[in-house]
């Protein structure tokens, strides 16, 4: 310790006259070389030794300071009951219990036997019970389990001053600390590891307190109960008399220990719950994951928006380029019509022209016949010719005289005619070619004969009748046309396939000319029925004077089919709501609408059931 400095004096740091360190060599000499070679020898440091000397030094400083209890009940003991007794009180070692060490508990037997021995209470004159009845022998039995080790590990198992109890949950609420922190330092003396963690304090990190219920639940302890067996197996009789004892013993340890183990799972899982430390952990997890989990959301709604924003860019540059196209195609369109109508005035315009020349030579003719004709011709050609044609043909008659504009009116109409007549036969023989092909197709089958205009929609009828998936198709749809045709043909199987094939090879025009003959045919069959509908007068309930004459429009019709959807038959007053729907039409047109439109559909689907071929747009009723 420093002498405290006296009032009026000066501390002076002479920093100049510390000296440079010097490293000097040195060799132990008397005990320090005992020394030396000790710790060579065992390999081990100066530091350890040190330790040594000093767990050395506390031993025998134990041994100095130890103090022994006196057992007033020791006189009393039965040496036959001596495996009810407190062996470290019978020693003097209650206070010390099972920290007390090998060493102590030697020298407390020897004190104890140099008090209590026989011989010495003999010779102060106390009197003495011979054999093993003398109160000494609890000594003896003391020593004797508690300098085994094995022996001391069964009674400090089954200590009888050891609490068992574990605080309920009403104590643990208040104070879980000050309840839970002896027990479980209590406990710990039963683990087989050294340095189990303590409870800690409200103030502990999570990694401490998990790190401590993690050793609790997987808490291993070498608490056994073998001191409490009934049966000594060195007592019996016989090899099987032992075995049978040590099964019952085996039993009741196991179940102790089982006991145990609850016990120590139940104070484990109490302090869980009751812990409040693990509550704010648990709070804090959830306040974490909430955090998170709204990070997460506010993320992913960015990033909607983000890519609503994208995708709102991208239409609005797809409607501006979209605009942009339109307007151009709508300049184009624009300009383009500005060229057709300069185009259309400018033919209108060459026609009159050529008109007006003609005209005024009387169109080239002597006579009112030739004039005529002449006439037509001209008209001919400006219904034909080109706007360059024209211009060309005016600038010819313009420079011209009437003789040469008459050649020159001729030879254009004569190159008008020949175009016409070119174009007149090519006609010609594309309907040939059509003809000529279906009379081609209608060769194959029925053992080399023909198929008349009859069986062709017949074929076609039979075909919708029977479609694919039908057992036996072709030869039920061979039946049925023997079974209908007139013709007396009889037609297998192949002959309906291989002129399925070749109608399924036809051109649109081909069938096109196939539908166009069988409805002929079907007028021709059913041509009093349209008359009828034609002729048929109305019924009264439609007659009269506000009844609208005017025809259907689309719109119109499509409201009218519309409110028949939306008001069934079961509606009341069904005609008044449907009227109400169309604007403009009353409750009687409504009605005639409605029976006309029906009747003339009844005629579409009987002609499509007579000839498959015809086709109908029925999605249309406005046109009825």
């Amino acid at each position: 310790m420093l002498i405290e400095a006296l009032e009026g004096d000066v501390t002076v740091v002479y920093c100049n006259a510390i000296a440079a360190s010097v490293q000097i060599e040195v060799e132990p000499v008397g005990r320090w070389f005992e020394a030396f070679l000790k710790r060579r020898n065992r390999n081990v440091s100066a530091s350890f030794q040190e330790l040594e000397e000093e767990e050395e030094l506390s031993e025998e400083s134990e041994d100095e300071e130890l103090q022994l209890e006196d057992f007033p009940l020791l006189r009393t003991l039965d040496p036959k009951d001596w495996k009810n007794q407190d062996h470290y009180a019978v020693l003097g070692l209650a206070h010390m219990r099972y920290k007390a060490t090998q060493k102590q508990i030697k020298a407390a037997h020897k004190a104890m036997v140099l008090k209590h021995h026989p011989d010495k209470r003999k010779a102060a004159g106390e009197l003495i019970v011979e054999g093993d009845g003398d109160y000494f022998t609890c000594i003896t039995k003391a020593i004797e389990i508690l300098s085994d080790p094995v022996k001391r590990r069964a009674f400090d198992s089954v200590d009888p001053t050891f609490d068992n109890a574990v605080p309920s949950k009403g104590e643990g609420k208040e104070n879980f600390f000050e309840a839970y922190a002896p027990v479980f330092e209590r406990n710990a003396r039963w683990s087989s590891k050294k340095h189990v963690p303590r409870l800690g304090t409200m103030d502990s990190s999570f990694e401490d307190v998990d790190h401590f219920y993690s050793v609790w639940y997987n808490f291993d302890s070498w608490r056994e109960f073998s001191y409490l067996d009934e049966e000594e197996k060195d007592k019996a009789e016989c090899r099987d008399e032992r075995r049978w004892i040590e099964k019952q013993n085996r039993a009741a340890r196991a179940t102790r220990k089982k006991e145990e183990m609850n016990r120590l799972r139940t104070l484990v899982d109490t302090a869980y719950s009751l812990d409040p430390r693990i509550k704010k952990f648990k709070d804090d997890e959830k306040a974490r994951k909430e955090n998170e989990k709204k990070a997460k959301a506010d993320a992913k709604r960015k990033e909607q928006e983000e890519k609503e924003r994208a995708r709102q860019a991208e239409l609005d540059a797809a409607r501006l380029a979209k605009e942009k196209e339109e307007e151009e195609a709508k300049l184009v369109a624009q300009q383009a019509k500005k060229e057709k109508e300069i185009q259309k005035k400018a033919i209108k315009k060459e026609r009159q022209k050529l008109r007006t020349t003609c005209k005024n030579w009387n169109y080239f003719g002597d006579n009112e016949s030739d004039s005529v004709k002449m006439m037509e011709d001209v008209e001919k050609l400006c219904d034909r010719l080109e706007l360059v044609s024209l211009q060309s043909l005016n600038e010819g008659l313009a420079l011209g005289s009437k003789e040469e504009g008459k050649v020159a009116v001729e030879k254009q109409v004569q190159e008008v005619n020949a175009q016409l007549q070119k174009e007149k036969d090519a006609e010609v023989q594309a309907r040939q070619a059509v003809r000529t092909t279906v009379q081609a197709s209608g060769g194959g089958g029925g053992g080399g004969k023909g198929w008349n205009e009859e069986e062709l929609p017949l074929l076609i009828k039979a075909v919708n009748l029977f479609p694919a998936g039908t057992n036996a198709r072709w030869e039920v749809i061979a039946n049925y046309m023997n079974l209908h045709s007139t013709s007396g043909i009889k037609r297998t199987a192949k002959d309906v396939i291989n002129k399925a094939k070749n109608l399924q090879k036809l051109e649109p025009g081909q069938k096109d000319e196939i539908n166009k003959k069988a409805f002929e045919k079907f007028n021709k069959e059913h041509a009093a029925v349209p008359q009828t509908v034609d002729n048929a007068v109305p019924s009264e309930r439609f007659d009269g004077a506000e009844a609208n004459t005017a025809s259907w429009t689309t719109e119109e019709q499509k409201l009218l089919e519309q409110a028949l959807k939306t008001y069934p038959v079961s509606t009341p007053e069904r005609w008044e709501k449907i009227a109400a729907a169309v604007p403009g039409r009353t409750k009687k047109d409504c009605m005639k609408r409605y029976k006309v439109s029906w009747t003339l559909l009844l005629l579409i689907l009987l002609c499509v059931v007579s000839n498959p071929v015809c086709m109908y747009n029925l999605d249309d009723m406005s046109t009825l």
